[in-house]
Protein backbone atom coordinates (compact mmCIF):
# COMPACT_ATOMS: atom_id res chain seq x y z
CA UNK A 1 0.00 0.00 0.00
CA UNK A 2 2.74 2.32 0.33
CA UNK A 3 4.07 2.39 -2.86
CA UNK A 4 1.27 5.00 -3.60
CA UNK A 5 1.93 7.15 -0.83
CA UNK A 6 4.46 9.51 -0.75
CA UNK A 7 8.06 9.80 1.29
CA UNK A 8 7.43 11.82 4.51
CA UNK A 9 8.69 15.65 3.83
CA UNK A 10 10.89 15.50 6.88
CA UNK A 11 12.86 12.21 6.95
CA UNK A 12 12.32 10.61 3.85
CA UNK A 13 11.24 7.93 5.39
CA UNK A 14 9.14 5.44 2.84
CA UNK A 15 7.21 3.35 5.62
CA UNK A 16 4.32 6.61 5.45
CA UNK A 17 0.82 5.10 6.09
CA UNK A 18 -2.88 6.63 6.38
CA UNK A 19 -4.23 7.57 9.41
CA UNK A 20 -7.80 8.93 9.10
CA UNK A 21 -7.31 12.30 6.67
CA UNK A 22 -3.66 12.26 7.09
CA UNK A 23 -0.04 10.76 6.34
CA UNK A 24 1.88 9.13 9.34
CA UNK A 25 5.68 8.27 9.27
CA UNK A 26 6.28 5.61 12.03
CA UNK A 27 9.94 6.66 11.26
CA UNK A 28 9.75 10.28 12.99
CA UNK A 29 5.76 10.24 14.25
CA UNK A 30 5.76 13.63 11.29
CA UNK A 31 1.76 13.92 10.68
CA UNK A 32 1.12 15.49 7.74
CA UNK A 33 -2.48 16.64 5.22
CA UNK A 34 -1.66 14.34 1.77
CA UNK A 35 -3.83 17.04 0.20
CA UNK A 36 -1.51 19.84 0.75
CA UNK A 37 1.56 18.00 -0.45
CA UNK A 38 3.45 19.82 2.59
CA UNK A 39 2.94 20.27 6.15
CA UNK A 40 2.04 23.45 7.28
CA UNK A 41 4.40 23.91 10.05
CA UNK A 42 6.26 27.15 9.93
CA UNK A 43 4.62 27.99 6.60
CA UNK A 44 1.38 29.34 6.93
CA UNK A 45 0.53 30.47 3.49
CA UNK A 46 1.09 26.74 2.51
CA UNK A 47 -1.83 25.12 4.06
CA UNK A 48 -5.68 26.41 3.05
CA UNK A 49 -6.57 27.09 6.47
CA UNK A 50 -5.06 30.21 8.13
CA UNK A 51 -4.92 29.21 12.24
CA UNK A 52 -4.84 33.55 14.53
CA UNK A 53 -5.26 33.58 17.92
CA UNK A 54 -7.06 35.79 19.74
CA UNK A 55 -5.93 38.97 18.99
CA UNK A 56 -5.20 37.76 15.13
CA UNK A 57 -2.00 36.95 15.07
CA UNK A 58 -0.83 33.96 12.77
CA UNK A 59 -0.22 30.66 14.77
CA UNK A 60 2.19 28.23 13.31
CA UNK A 61 3.55 24.94 15.29
CA UNK A 62 6.57 25.18 17.67
CA UNK A 63 4.89 28.69 18.80
CA UNK A 64 4.61 29.47 22.36
CA UNK A 65 1.47 31.03 23.20
CA UNK A 66 0.23 32.38 26.48
CA UNK A 67 -3.58 31.41 27.84
CA UNK A 68 -5.53 34.94 27.86
CA UNK A 69 -8.70 33.86 30.11
CA UNK A 70 -9.25 31.34 32.52
CA UNK A 71 -10.27 28.05 32.00
CA UNK A 72 -12.35 25.67 33.48
CA UNK A 73 -10.87 21.67 32.85
CA UNK A 74 -13.09 18.60 33.81
CA UNK A 75 -11.81 16.67 36.70
CA UNK A 76 -9.51 19.03 38.22
CA UNK A 77 -10.23 21.50 41.23
CA UNK A 78 -8.25 24.26 39.78
CA UNK A 79 -8.50 25.19 36.34
CA UNK A 80 -5.52 27.04 33.73
CA UNK A 81 -5.33 30.29 34.78
CA UNK A 82 -4.87 33.58 32.22
CA UNK A 83 -1.34 33.80 31.86
CA UNK A 84 -0.20 30.20 31.34
CA UNK A 85 2.61 29.86 28.91
CA UNK A 86 1.92 26.81 26.52
CA UNK A 87 5.35 26.16 24.19
CA UNK A 88 5.83 23.91 21.56
CA UNK A 89 1.84 24.16 20.15
CA UNK A 90 0.98 22.19 17.50
CA UNK A 91 -2.54 23.06 14.83
CA UNK A 92 -4.62 20.01 14.18
CA UNK A 93 -8.06 20.11 13.07
CA UNK A 94 -9.88 19.11 16.13
CA UNK A 95 -12.86 18.59 17.59
CA UNK A 96 -15.22 21.26 17.92
CA UNK A 97 -12.84 24.02 17.30
CA UNK A 98 -10.16 22.95 19.66
CA UNK A 99 -7.39 23.58 16.94
CA UNK A 100 -4.01 23.50 19.24
CA UNK A 101 -2.84 20.47 20.53
CA UNK A 102 -0.42 21.13 23.61
CA UNK A 103 1.09 19.79 26.83
CA UNK A 104 0.41 22.08 30.25
CA UNK A 105 2.73 21.63 33.03
CA UNK A 106 0.65 20.11 35.84
CA UNK A 107 -2.14 19.04 33.53
CA UNK A 108 -0.72 16.99 30.51
CA UNK A 109 -1.73 16.72 26.88
CA UNK A 110 -4.71 18.60 25.90
CA UNK A 111 -6.39 20.62 22.86
CA UNK A 112 -7.29 24.50 23.14
CA UNK A 113 -9.34 26.65 20.95
CA UNK A 114 -7.14 29.51 19.62
CA UNK A 115 -9.65 31.80 20.81
CA UNK A 116 -8.18 31.41 24.04
CA UNK A 117 -4.76 31.81 23.03
CA UNK A 118 -1.98 35.14 22.21
CA UNK A 119 0.97 34.34 20.38
CA UNK A 120 4.13 35.18 23.04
Amino acid sequence: MSENLPPCPQCSGGYTYEMGALLVCPECGHEWSPAAGEPTAGDSEGGDQVIKDAVGNVLADGDTVTVVKTLKVKGHPTGIKAGTKVRNIRLVSGVAGHDIDCKIEGFGAMQLKSSVVKKS
